[in-house]
């Protein structure tokens, strides 16, 4: 997620991409915003393009994405599920972050949350979490999601010389 967002910063064709931790989305669920707040500290996450959360359920990666310029946060899960909390707290979230660092309520006036449907789905019980790092990538570069389940070696070699080189490949 970090190499998303360095990216970003080094390239302006692309969204504007700020990627939380891993432990964003647990907090956010125990805590709400205010369990938050020191996170996002030296963060304005509304001068951002894309906000990318990475949702762990204890066995299984999903991915929620806040797109600033659709108004829309749509979650993706390979396995086809839906989290209709995880779509509702990050909204709230919104509300409850941009009253606190703008000191201004959010305008969530025309926006949209969705379960996204048709999108790649897996076929096994343990590529969930390459499924939603591709679909933060793809995300970030405003692309289609072209890929399958077949793509995933391919894909998971990808990811290990972009992690070794420090550098994403597209």
């Amino acid at each position: 997620m970090n190499l998303l967002m360095q990216r970003s910063e080094e390239r302006k064709d692309l969204p504007k991409v700020y990627a939380t931790n891993t432990f964003f989305y647990p907090k956010l669920m125990q805590s709400g915003q205010a369990g938050l707040r020191r996170w996002t500290r030296k963060v304005d996450i509304f001068a951002h393009d894309l906000l990318v959360v990475p949702v762990h359920l204890g066995v299984h990666w999903c991915l929620s994405i806040v797109d600033f310029r659709a108004k829309k946060i749509n979650y993706l899960d390979s396995m086809g599920g839906r989290n209709q909390a995880c779509l509702d707290a990050l909204l709230q979230y919104l509300r409850d972050e941009h009253q606190d660092k703008k000191g201004a309520p959010f305008d969530d006036n025309g926006w949209k949350t969705e379960c996204l449907r048709d999108i790649p789905q897996q076929m096994n019980g343990s590529d969930c979490g390459m499924f939603a790092c591709t679909f933060a990538e793809f995300s970030s570069r405003n692309a289609a999601y072209t890929f399958t389940q077949a793509h995933m070696p391919y894909l998971r070699r990808k990811a290990a010389l972009e992690i070794l080189t420090g550098k994403l490949l597209l």
